[in-house]
């Protein structure tokens, strides 16, 4: 992972796009170029989102604390959806 970029962020306003050249082990196929992510305000949001989308789909890391100090998860819903969802308790 040190050859990657973690995430970048660009922020205009209210909007703001992450983007990460990191891609699954698999490599690069049509539909898994997107994720999106939830950067959540609080620790009920957070596990509230993730067991509704994890509910029929695959988890690729549960929710735990990271290096970094946020609640984080990795995971694909019921859909084909790759979700990432971040919470900052800091």
């Amino acid at each position: 992972m040190k050859q990657c970029i973690l995430h970048s962020t660009l922020i205009r306003n209210d909007f703001v796009l992450m983007g990460s050249d990191m891609a699954p082990d698999t490599g690069l196929i049509k539909g898994n170029a997107v994720a999106l992510v939830l950067n959540c305000h609080t620790e009920n949001d957070i596990r509230t989102y993730f067991d509704k989308l994890s509910l029929g789909g695959v988890v690729k890391y549960p929710l735990e604390t990271t290096f970094w100090g946020a609640l984080f998860c990795e995971l694909t819903d019921k859909f084909g959806n790759h979700w990432l969802l971040n919470f900052n308790n800091q």
